[in-house]
């Protein structure tokens, strides 16, 4: 089993809170706002092309004894273990591996789905009904239930589809290795081909993080209005960031995170409070140096806080209501 430590970024992000009541098959009501067999492919170093123009001063030009290489883990809707009826199906083929698939093909036009992990914390997602979409299993091994439901009309959901799976993870930093609806990305992606050149020069996973880290604060802006306004039941699309050069906290955590984790390193989206803000941020895992709790950055010899939004913008006051001041995180979910 290998041995990793926390190395916490704390990038800001307003998401949504849900509640559910009732029971069976009656009605539920959900907000309209949403809080919002394994395989890998090894990418080559030049990755996925594409026409946008993205920054590379700050990439090496020369290799370091690190394999760079991108793994991206792809996750698979096997139907080996799996719920359906005519219009919702729940694949938990490979839960093992701290995932779960479910897609809907039927004609209601607001559909969400619920995870809710052994200790109780509850997910709520939207679920788009174009294609199967992934789910982490982030509380680790124990029962988790799984319900899909429908919109009757404003608020108010009816169960579509239900069941319960009993989860022993084959590796405990499975659910944050695989690509999931919060930080998507494959083989193709942009994202993994920069991280892959980012990481180029490095000689262990810290100077991956640190390398990622750098180009992130040096390179993305703060989007005010869109931080004003969040799309409802936003996730990220880390292309269209990496290419804009332009984002809310969100993006900041899922960019880096689909960076990381492309480069064989587990990093967790989490999300909790910074003070009266609430955040997104993410912790990640390094062999070379075990488990690491707690907010961190580096100076330039060691690490005591690092926070690539508040690091690019902690200069800005008017972001204050979006990332806090960098003290009091309490976290509620992961990703």
């Amino acid at each position: 089993m290998r041995k990793y430590r926390y190395l916490s970024l704390t990038i800001a992000y307003v998401l949504a809170v849900f509640s559910l009541t009732g029971c069976g098959q009656e009605d539920r009501t959900i907000p309209d706002t949403p809080v919002s067999s394994p395989s890998k492919i090894e990418v080559s170093q030049q990755g996925a092309t594409g026409d946008a123009d993205i920054p590379s001063e700050k990439a090496p030009t020369s290799p370091g004894s690190r394999d760079n290489t991108p793994v991206c883990l792809v996750p698979e809707a096997s139907g080996t273990n799996e719920t359906r009826n005519d219009v919702a199906v729940i694949d938990v083929s490979h839960a093992d591996c701290g995932y779960i698939m479910a897609d809907y093909t039927g004609s209601v036009s607001k559909v969400k789905i619920r995870i809710t992990a052994p200790d109780s914390v509850e997910y709520t997602y939207d679920l788009h009904g174009n294609g199967y979409e992934t789910f982490p299993l982030s509380s680790g091994d124990g029962s988790y239930k799984i319900v899909i439901y429908e919109n009757v009309s404003g608020t108010s959901y009816t169960t579509c589809l239900y069941t319960t799976v009993s989860v022993a993870l084959s590796d405990e930093f499975g659910p944050f290795l695989y690509p999931n609806q919060y930080v998507n990305f494959n083989a193709e992606s942009e994202t993994v081909r920069k991280g892959a050149e980012l990481s180029l020069g490095a000689d262990t996973d810290m100077d991956v993080i640190t390398a990622v880290y750098d180009y992130i604060v040096s390179s993305i802006t703060y989007d005010y209005e869109k931080a004003s306004d969040p799309p409802t039941g936003y996730t990220t699309n880390v292309d269209e960031i990496l290419n804009s050069g332009t984002g809310i906290c969100l993006d900041y955590a899922a960019l880096m995170a689909a960076m990381l984790r492309s480069q064989q390193i587990p990093t967790r989206l989490e999300v909790g409070y910074a003070k009266d803000a609430y955040h997104a941020w993410i912790s990640v895992y390094t062999e070379e140096t075990g488990w690491l709790n707690g907010l961190i950055e580096f100076d330039g010899n060691t690490w005591t806080l690092v926070d690539p939004t508040f690091g690019a913008n902690s200069s800005e006051k008017a972001l204050k209501k979006f990332i806090g001041d960098g003290s009091n995180y309490t976290l509620q979910k992961l990703y």
